[in-house]
């Protein structure tokens, strides 16, 4: 009996779950350490100047591991969902290039790497690539932890949020240390946010987080309103690797600020860590390769 043929669409999803699930540790374990390897020798400018905070390696390692979490979520992308993206990726400029502009809602900061091209010379291109999957994976990580709890919305939500603050909690620590961006710290940054105090948390002022509560409030209530969330509940059971973007997330930036000395970031990470666990999601398989060299 001839086999039925699937649709493109089709085939080009099953190829990326395949080429995803054959190389999970590479993607969510090889990929962040090598990361933090190059970007924390990037910051000590031990690299060769081409070498050093290269945008487009930075930008080409953030893709590959985004890969596990864009098959997971391909399949269950259809009008609605490509709207609420695109509803996503246009709010995440502007934000941000309010907050380049304005100082607001995040207080006064500046990059200090080049990201790569930058959008009306304020806002990298790139940006979506870096906040959307925030977002997702926090809503993804809660919709595990929740259980049935996840079916009310008073409860998903202010849950999610609380997780992409959390994130925010390590990621920004880590990028200021790295030189990615610098906020303002001193008396110009009082006439923005007048409770922000010098110093703040490891360089990074409260109204960082502050603003991180809004966007992260819109951005999170947007997704939500794009995806059934009993439809990725039930492509998460369906997919082992989709939050595999979260466990390069703590390798990565767990990883850079252990190198900076930055411990309340890494417990942090630790805890996310904790919640990949519980859920049996920190089970990225090594390699068949990995597994001899061992033996």
């Amino acid at each position: 009996m001839a086999e039925v043929a699937l649709p493109a669409r089709s085939r080009v999803e099953a190829r990326l779950d395949r080429l995803v699930a054959e190389n999970r540790f590479t993607i969510a374990v090889v990929f962040p350490a090598f990361g933090a390897v190059l970007l924390t020798a990037s910051a000590e400018s031990l690299l060769p100047a081409p070498l050093n905070f290269n945008p487009y390696l930075v930008l080409f390692g953030t893709l590959v591991m985004r890969l596990p979490l864009i098959a997971g979520l391909v399949p269950l992308v259809g009008r609605k969902a490509a709207a609420g993206l695109g509803l996503l990726t246009g709010y995440a400029y502007a934000i941000e290039y309010v907050g380049t502009t304005t100082g607001l809602p995040y207080g006064p900061f500046e990059y200090g790497v080049d990201l790569g091209p930058m959008l009306l010379g304020q806002v990298p291109l790139g940006l979506p690539v870096f906040f959307i999957p925030l977002v997702v994976n926090a809503y993804l990580l809660c919709l595990l932890l929740l259980g049935d709890r996840a079916e009310t919305a008073a409860v998903r939500l202010p849950a999610v949020v609380g997780t992409v603050l959390l994130m925010d909690l390590v990621l920004d620590p880590g990028a200021v240390a790295l030189g990615f961006w610098n906020y303002e710290l001193g008396t110009a940054a009082l006439d923005v946010w007048p409770y922000d105090a010098a110093g703040a948390f490891y360089g990074v002022p409260y109204s960082n987080f502050a603003g991180w509560v809004l966007s992260a409030t819109v951005a999170v209530a947007c997704l939500d309103w794009a995806f059934s969330w009993a439809g990725l509940r039930g492509r998460l059971d369906a997919c082992e690797f989709m939050l595999d973007d979260m466990v390069s997330f703590v390798v990565l930036w767990g990883a850079v600020n252990a190198y900076f000395g930055q411990w309340v970031p890494v417990a942090l990470a630790a805890l996310l860590g904790l919640g990949l666990w519980q859920t049996d999601r920190f089970d990225v398989p090594p390699p068949p390769w990995l597994e001899r060299a061992a033996r």
